[in-house]
């Protein structure tokens, strides 16, 4: 095999995992969960009370985030805190804010 093949064949990887995560990015709830996580560390509490997304419709938010590996959990107590795992995810949340929430954003060019 060529290496264009073999090019061609991670390119194609590449934009299944580029996909994928677009996918779960397209939920506003998802999406505006990944924000607040982008600022740090948050408990479900937190998460619920700053966004009010009532909470059967967060834990089936965050289920879906988790099992995407796009966020990780860590207990205390009785309390969950989320977290963002995913490097990809994380930076795609940058350019977004950067492009949509930013000081420029919705600025005349």
């Amino acid at each position: 095999m060529d290496t264009t093949t073999l090019d061609l064949e991670k390119m194609k990887s590449s934009a299944a995992q580029a996909c994928r995560l677009m996918k779960v990015l397209s939920n506003p709830d998802r999406l505006m969960l990944l924000c607040q996580l982008s600022q740090g560390e948050k408990r479900v509490g937190e998460l619920e009370e700053i966004l009010g997304i009532v909470q059967p419709t967060l834990s089936q938010q965050l289920t879906v985030l988790r099992e995407e590996e796009l966020v990780s959990t860590r207990r205390e107590g009785k309390n969950i805190y989320y977290q963002i795992a995913s490097p990809q995810a994380l930076a795609v949340m940058t350019v977004l804010f950067d492009q949509f929430c930013g000081s420029q954003a919705g600025a005349s060019a």
